[in-house]
């Protein structure tokens, strides 16, 4: 059984750093594709950043691009994403979510469209909240 655990987030005034840690456990292999989506209120989910882990491919939201860094490490199979100069903006509920071959083929070819429904599984959700 798949299970993803995430941690950080918090409250940061804006201009500041956060980290989200997202631990996965149950995966066989480093085949899939994992990360972060975020949905703010009265907003639908959105993919924010993911990784493939075995090749390093990497997505980003129009929106972070410059600002956050995802990186994995394979070993304890655990994906990071480093928030730098967040903005009001930020501000939302940060879901890990991770999934098989057709999540890293949204990841590989950019497609955020589909990357919603190519997740299999979710984690718990961590609040991030930038004040003005």
């Amino acid at each position: 059984e798949v299970q993803l655990q995430a941690s950080g987030g918090g409250l940061v005034q804006a201009g500041g750093s956060l980290r989200l840690s997202c631990a996965a456990s149950g995966f066989a292999s480093d085949d899939y594709g994992i990360g972060w989506f975020r949905q703010a209120p009265g907003k639908e989910r959105e993919p924010v950043s993911l990784i493939s882990p075995s090749d390093g491919s990497k997505y980003y939201h129009d929106s972070v691009k410059g600002r956050f860094t995802i990186s994995s490490d394979n070993a304890k199979k655990t994906v990071y994403l480093q928030m730098n100069s967040l903005k009001p903006e930020d501000t939302a509920v940060y879901y890990c979510a991770a999934g098989g071959y057709r999540l890293i083929h949204a990841i590989v070819t950019k497609s955020p469209r589909s990357m919603h429904v190519d997740v299999d599984y979710w984690g718990q959700g961590t609040l991030v909240t930038v004040s003005s």
